[in-house]
């Protein structure tokens, strides 16, 4: 088992919890990622040197996916066959939760599920929790279960455990920045992988002061897959609706003004979708994946149709009842597309990579305990 932490400016809470880790589990082996800190943060990682610890750093901060990425490609370059438990260096995480994270992977592997699974630690958001990250936490858990039809109490955890095995996959995902974890989320079960949660305490010291988190500008990285999903689906729906009321106004038939307005909202949808919504879907052929996509649209279609027919037989204008029945489809049509459809590299195939995968910045300072 090896404990990964990434640090971007850290404060003494760092070396703190080494210290506690290393009273725990004196043997355990630790690496540390210093995410271009700085020389004013040399100190702390001296002192997280002088415990022991592996310590890569590079020149400027890269954010905590590639942070992440980079400790696990020192991991698997010089210690490869280990579990891997990824901790944060802000004090949110006490050492008695990060050893239950490691217990749970040992306990999947006893049970040979070790391989497949990735555990979190999940936190319950009772007492004083920073507003911002109840909300966050909340919204995230919302749009994860809309993605994926999977409830995960706390998608936000930065505390979790991957066995040995996993490594390659979890060096092929997306994302540099926060972003990253959660793409680990929504794209293990296409993978093969399950999760696994475990109970965890909510520490936030100081209201969460030490967060390098960006409510803005990381909060759109993190919701950029459905952001950018509701954007193409709101386009389509544009399309579709200046159409179907054209083809209303030429046409006194429903039938014909749904399927005409359709077919052509449905090929711009399905162009912008696989180039840029699901963009791993253009590692897929275009051809079978069209195939998949327009039987999807024919599925959508018939049941817009019904909707429509339905809707205005219960006394709702065409236009009103057209845009109740495309916002009941919209969230269907989604998770379809994520999951089936546009769906990320198979575990296979990123297990086939090279362990070499990964970001390879050569590291500023990288010391290896003899």
């Amino acid at each position: 088992m090896i404990i990964l932490i990434p640090a971007y400016e850290p404060d003494l809470q760092l070396p703190a919890l080494i210290r506690s880790i290393r009273q725990a589990e004196p043997w355990l082996p630790i690496v540390v990622v210093d995410d271009g800190s700085g020389p004013e943060y040399r100190d702390v990682f001296d002192a997280v040197r002088d415990l022991g610890c592996h310590v890569i750093s590079y020149g400027r901060n890269r954010g905590k996916g590639f942070a992440l990425k980079s400790g696990l490609g020192f991991i698997a370059d010089n210690l490869p066959g280990h579990d891997v438990v990824c901790a944060d260096s802000d004090g949110q995480h006490r050492t008695a939760d990060i050893l239950r994270v490691a217990d749970s992977l040992r306990e999947e592997d006893r049970a040979g599920q070790g391989w497949s699974t990735m555990v979190l630690g999940s936190r319950k958001f009772t007492g004083d929790v920073p507003a911002r990250s109840r909300f966050g936490n909340t919204a995230t858990k919302m749009l994860f279960t809309l993605a994926t039809g999977e409830r995960i109490s706390d998608t936000q955890t930065g505390l979790r455990g991957y066995p040995a095995a996993m490594i390659p996959w979890l060096r092929s995902v997306r994302g540099d920045r926060y972003e990253y974890e959660l793409n680990l989320l929504l794209e293990a079960r296409n993978a093969g992988y399950a999760i696994r949660s475990v109970d965890i305490a909510t520490v936030y010291l100081d209201h969460n002061s030490g967060s390098h988190f960006r409510p803005l500008a990381d909060s759109v990285r993190i919701y950029a897959p459905l952001l950018k999903f509701l954007a193409s689906s709101f386009t389509a729906f544009l399309v579709d609706t200046v159409l179907f009321v054209l083809l209303t106004l030429l046409a006194d038939s429903l039938l014909l003004a749904v399927l005409g307005a359709r077919a052509v909202s449905s090929a711009v949808n399905f162009m912008v979708n696989r180039r840029i919504v699901f963009d791993h879907g253009r590692d897929k052929p275009a051809g079978t994946t069209g195939i998949r996509y327009f039987s999807l649209a024919a599925l959508l279609l018939a049941a817009n149709f019904g909707l429509i027919w339905a809707l205005e037989g219960a006394g709702l204008l065409a236009l009103p009842a057209k845009i109740l029945a495309e916002a009941i489809l919209l969230g269907i049509s989604f998770v379809v597309q994520q999951r089936f459809l546009f769906t990320a590299q198979a575990r296979g195939k990123a297990a086939s990579k090279s362990s070499r995968t990964g970001p390879r910045e050569p590291s500023a300072s990288t010391h290896i305990p003899g």
